[in-house]
């Protein structure tokens, strides 16, 4: 997906940053969370007048590039105001915090994903089966860019030593787990919703952890096809065909 996908939905308020009356982050779901009983909710995103929303959209594009570019070690505020040819106080007047540049980030991937899933997976007419299948296909080949090859492993990093970055990380996937469970339970209505998510969770953690072996620029790149092959038509199989009892046996031999 395209710069013009990935920031094309940004809107107004279209994520509220849960702030302590301390004034530090603390983790909420994208989107989703409520502020806790300490908690007050921040304004609304910046940049809700046009010419404010053009600034934004230049230092999310300037942030996705350094993290992309240049890794985790250079994600700052102050490299990214040099990308977008801005003084650090412009910057930090819409975004104080870098942690602010990661929800915004991951809300607008959120949003540009299910852009792409109403186009091509939500399309009136396709089978459960079929639609698990391009979920499968369209996971597999996004991981072959170079922006989400670098961009979630720079994620992966920055999530090992910020909490509140492993919490949008974490609630991202979910939303993940929840698209592929929702074809899954209909492919395989006798499973507890617990055990869907469990295939689900099987099946998007398979898919992102080919990205080391096989994303851009990686060793086996050239062995995507061959791996997307086996892929959609082993998951599809096992969503399709496993049982609580498999789930809780292989549970239990693993104990």
């Amino acid at each position: 997906m395209q710069y013009a996908l990935v920031f094309a939905k940004i809107l107004p308020g279209v994520c509220a940053e849960m702030v302590p009356k301390g004034g530090d982050f603390s983790p909420a779901m994208l989107g989703r969370g409520k502020a806790e009983p300490d908690m007050i909710l921040a304004p609304p995103r910046p940049g809700i007048y046009v010419r404010g929303t053009e600034t934004v959209d230049q230092i999310l594009k300037a942030a996705l590039d350094v993290l992309i570019d240049e890794g985790a070690d250079a994600f700052t505020l102050r490299r990214i105001a040099a990308r977008c040819d801005m003084k650090v106080g412009n910057v930090s007047y819409h975004f104080p915090r870098k942690e602010m540049l990661i929800q915004v980030m991951l809300d607008e991937l959120v949003e540009s994903y299910g852009s792409v899933l109403d186009q091509t997976v939500r399309k009136p007419g396709l089978t459960a089966e079929e639609r698990l299948r391009r979920i499968i296909l369209l996971c597999l080949d996004d991981i072959q860019t170079k922006r989400t090859t670098h961009l979630f492993t720079e994620l992966w990093a920055l999530a090992n030593h910020s909490d509140f970055v492993a919490d949008r990380v974490r609630a991202f996937y979910q939303r993940v787990h929840d698209a592929i469970g929702e074809y899954v339970a209909q492919l395989n209505p006798a499973l507890s919703p617990d055990d869907v998510h469990s295939v689900a969770l099987f099946i998007s953690a398979s898919m992102e952890g080919s990205t080391p072996f096989l994303g851009h620029g990686k060793p086996w790149a050239h062995k995507m096809p061959a791996f997307t092959a086996l892929a959609a038509t082993s998951f599809i199989h096992l969503a399709k065909t496993v049982t609580a009892r498999d789930i809780a046996g292989l549970v239990s031999e693993t104990a």
